[in-house]
Parts: C-alpha cells; structure tokens; sequence
C-alpha cells in the first residue's frame, strides 16, 4: 500500500502549495531534482508525476523569491544523490545563487569541477567524499578560513599556493594520495606561511625546519 506522501515524493518543496517555506530557512533541503518522466514511466512510477500546467513569469520569479538562496548564511547540501546531468546543473544553479553563504557542507556528492563557482563569503567548506583530483577544481574561496578536503582523488599539492592569500587556518586533506608525497607537510606549511592546522594537528616545529636541519635528517636516515 502506498503512503499518502508518495506522490510527493519526487518533488521539491517549492512545488508543494500553500506553505511559506524559504530557502534560508532550510539547513538539509534536498535539491536533487526528482527523475524525468521517461524515467518514471519505464519504473511504472507515472503516478507520481504532477499534473503541468503551463508556468507563467510571475510564478518563476516567486518561485526564485522563495528559494533565497541568496540569503542562506548557513547550508548543508551533503548526499543529494546526484544520478543525472540534469540533476548536477540544478546543483551548481543553486550553488551560484549563494553569494552570503558563511559555511557550507557538500559532502559525498560525487563532484567532479566547481571551477566556475564563486562563493565570495565562504568560511568554512566541507567537501568530503567526492571526486576532486585537483586543487584548480575547487570554487573560488577568497574569505576562505576551514577547509576539508578528505578522502577525495587529489594527487599532488599542485595548486595549493592559490590559497596562500586567503586567510585559511585548518585544512584537513587526510586519505588523499597527496598525503603519502614525500614531506608532506612541510611542503603544505611552507606554500601556505598561515596555516595553523594541518588534519586535525597544529603546525609542529618540524614542520617548518630550515632546509639545512631537513638535509642533516635525511643524511641520518640514509647512514
């Protein structure tokens, strides 16, 4: 039997009426947009398609008005799902409206490239689990101060002096293959001079060493 919610199921909280829910009052919405009709139709699903009726201008902008993303101070958009193109789309469509966003968390979203986003107030980003292989794939964080980048695909710590200019304290890059690169952590101190925290321990004395005590250590190791 079904619940009285399944024909609700595919859809977004903007479509469901008679409610004043905004976008910045949500810290979970899920934004992934539901299947396609083709697709319901093969999972015999039909019966959760809306009924559409043709969308006026005046609906689109109240549509944009309650969302507010632009408003959205504080926002987990972590486990969306993302199975389709069309669905990634409306992902990054909404990422580029949060131009206030202080923290933001999009763990385990299987991303590839936010190259082209711009979150100007970001603070604190959390983009665990997902696909990155590169530092160049990230948004544009310039207010940037926490960053997690755990067990992503990232290779090596080229690109990583970008962030030398942002006021970034904490970076967390644990179960990526750049964390096996020879000193590692020295190389990560020395392209950011602020940085405080490196996965979850504070920068130790070692971790900046002048160059002659680092060859004397590696003499050591080699005799």
């Amino acid at each position: 039997f079904k619940l009285p919610s399944d024909s609700f199921k595919y859809l977004g909280w903007c479509d469901i009426e008679e409610h004043g829910v905004r976008g910045n009052q949500l810290l979970c919405p899920r934004v992934r947009e539901g299947p396609s009709e083709e697709e319901l139709f093969f999972r015999k699903e039909e019966h959760t398609l809306k009924k559409r009726k043709p969308v006026t201008d005046t609906e689109k902008w109240e549509k944009r008005l309650q969302e507010n993303w632009e408003n959205c101070a504080e926002l987990n958009l972590s486990f969306q799902d993302l199975g389709d193109l069309y669905q990634v789309e409306n992902f990054k469509r909404i990422l580029r409206r949060l131009i206030r966003v202080e923290k933001l968390w999009l763990v385990d979203n299987s991303l590839t490239d936010l190259s082209a986003i711009r979150l100007p107030r970001c603070r604190e980003l959390n983009v665990n689990k997902n696909h990155f292989t590169s530092f160049k794939q990230l948004p544009k964080i310039p207010q940037i101060q926490h960053l997690s980048l755990a067990e992503n695909n990232i290779m090596t710590l080229s690109g990583i002096s970008d962030f030398r200019h942002t006021p970034l304290e904490s970076l967390i890059l644990r179960r990526n293959p750049c964390e096996f690169q020879e000193r590692y952590r020295q190389l990560v101190f020395s392209s950011l001079p602020n940085l405080k925290i490196l996965d979850g321990i504070p920068k130790l004395p070692e971790d900046c060493s002048p160059p002659e005590v680092r060859f004397f250590y590696r003499m050591c190791t080699i005799l």
